[in-house]
């Protein structure tokens, strides 16, 4: 694969970014693309390696070595074929996903591994700009209905392929566009939104129907769902995880998630900006170090904060792989966001205590406490405040980036599906809930995870789904797909 000792020749090159002081001023996306001579040679870095060890880091199983030599031979056709055997949507997950792939590249064991993700964006729009990226309506019909709940990641991928395999599917998003967390949730600085409505338009020819505004349990019976001969539930984990400590209900406490959603929809026009979900000339503090956590500092810097502030309980993430995680698994390392590059005070080992109100009830300040990771006598990590580490944060806004703990009780509680010790929707291997014909994908079933597992799931769910209705199925499944036209 790639060009003999092209590891060896050829250095990693990434796409550079705008400078921070001028891409906050807007909320596009702000990479400078590799040129196509540039791509090339980054695909020729891919070693003749034997066992492709990204195969096993990446949950689609794209067939990495076979891409990366096409873009090396210039074959760009055959890459975006290549690409979309094992991935719907490559265009998202070359934008968004943490790349544990590269984490398991063989390569960076000893050098900085090949570019894969961004190899895998950049063949994804050569695939929309050059036209090969076109409908591909099913050749025939089963008369099978099929009901997906869900416009995420993994709903969209679960109706592609189900669509694909003859059947009519339709989708239920309960907001007023589809794409769920990724139209409302990711920035549109990390990825703008006519990205989705492109891919949504082909899945609308392929004769796909998307139903918005539909908000199932609440102004659609669950029950009516009975109508269909399949179900399959991509609701995502969507219960934010609270901070129940004195003044949690302060105006300026405020979840990740309405923020960002807020901003989504402003920068799209269909909302205003308002005091509360504004960041203007105000102090910020962000709880939360993870990728919300990071979203809610780039759109703070954009808002025009006066200061951003980062609380993390977790230490301080080594630079280097540590020996807890070796080589291939991924590795919990030190990261810098571009977010981060804009602006932000990060503070690792933070335990915050307390909201401080002024006389008027608001936010004024918050208190906090260091604290260290202690192994108790069974080997578990255990938090210890470190005495006399009190101190005092004044903010005007604070944003809650705590995570999700499942998904929504309602609609599980309707349908009478059973639920795991997390809470999220039980299942066989097979995707498939207590109730036959309804089967559930992504974070619904995980818990909160990654776009690539959101996008493997559903992929894996049509399969199971198909092979209900049918009694077999042809659909591909991880590590099994063909080279189909896209």
């Amino acid at each position: 694969m790639g060009e003999l000792r092209g590891f060896i020749e050829h250095e990693r090159k990434t796409e550079e970014n705008l400078d921070p002081k001028e891409r906050i001023q807007n909320y596009k996306e702000f990479a400078k693309p590799l040129s196509e001579k540039e791509l090339n040679t980054q695909g020729a870095r891919c070693m003749d390696c034997g066992i492709p060890f990204c195969h096993s880091g990446c949950p689609l199983g794209n067939l990495i070595p076979d891409f990366n030599d096409a873009v090396y031979q210039n074959e760009w056709k055959k890459a975006v074929q290549i690409l979309h055997s094992t991935n719907n949507f490559p265009e998202f997950t070359g934008r968004l996903c943490p790349a544990p792939c590269e984490s398991a590249c063989v390569l960076g064991i000893i050098e900085p591994p090949v570019t894969i993700e961004l190899i895998e964006k950049s063949i994804a729009e050569k695939g929309f700009d050059k036209g090969w990226i076109q409908p591909q309506p099913p050749s025939v019909e089963t008369g099978k209905n099929v009901a997906i709940v869900g416009s995420g990641p993994a709903g969209l991928a679960a109706a592609q392929q189900l669509r694909r395999a003859g059947h009519t599917v339709t989708v239920f998003e309960r907001d007023e566009k589809v794409g769920g967390l990724l139209r409302y949730g990711i920035p549109d600085f990390k990825m703008e939104k006519h990205v989705i409505d492109r891919r949504i338009q082909q899945m609308e020819t392929e004769g796909i129907t998307f139903k918005t505004g539909i908000h199932v349990g609440e102004n659609y019976k669950a029950a009516q769902l009975e109508e269909y001969d399949a179900v399959v539930l991509c609701g995502g984990a969507t219960q934010r995880r609270p901070l129940p400590i004195d003044g949690a209900n302060a105006p300026g406490v405020v979840q990740a998630m309405e923020f960002l959603a807020h901003n989504n929809r402003v920068v799209d026009g269909l909302a205003k900006t308002t005091e509360k979900l504004s960041a203007k000339n105000k102090h910020v503090i962000v709880i939360g170090g993870g990728d919300t956590g990071s979203d809610c500092i780039g759109t703070s810097n954009r808002h025009g904060a006066k200061s951003v502030t980062n609380f993390e309980i977790m230490p301080m993430p080594t630079e280097s792989r540590s020996k807890e995680h070796p080589w291939p698994y991924w590795p919990f390392t030190l990261k810098t966001s571009s977010s981060h590059e804009e602006g932000v005070e990060r503070n690792w080992s933070i335990l915050t205590k307390e909201f401080i109100k002024d006389e008027q009830g608001n936010l004024k300040a918050l208190k906090t406490v260091e604290v260290e990771w202690i192994t108790n006598e069974s080997n578990r990590p255990q938090l210890k405040e470190i005495e006399g580490s009190e101190k005092e944060w004044p903010c005007d806004l604070v944003l809650l980036a705590l995570g999700f703990t499942g998904p929504e009780k309602s609609l599980v509680d309707q349908l009478g599906l059973k639920t795991d010790e997390r809470t999220n929707i039980k299942t066989e291997k097979n995707y498939q809930t207590n109730k036959k014909k309804f089967f559930t994908a992504g974070d619904m079933r995980r818990g909160q995870s990654l776009i690539v597992w959101a996008i493997s799931e559903g992929r894996e769910a049509a399969y199971e789904v198909d092979k209900f209705l049918m009694g077999k199925s042809e659909l591909p499944r991880k590590g099994e797909g063909d080279l189909p036209s896209v």
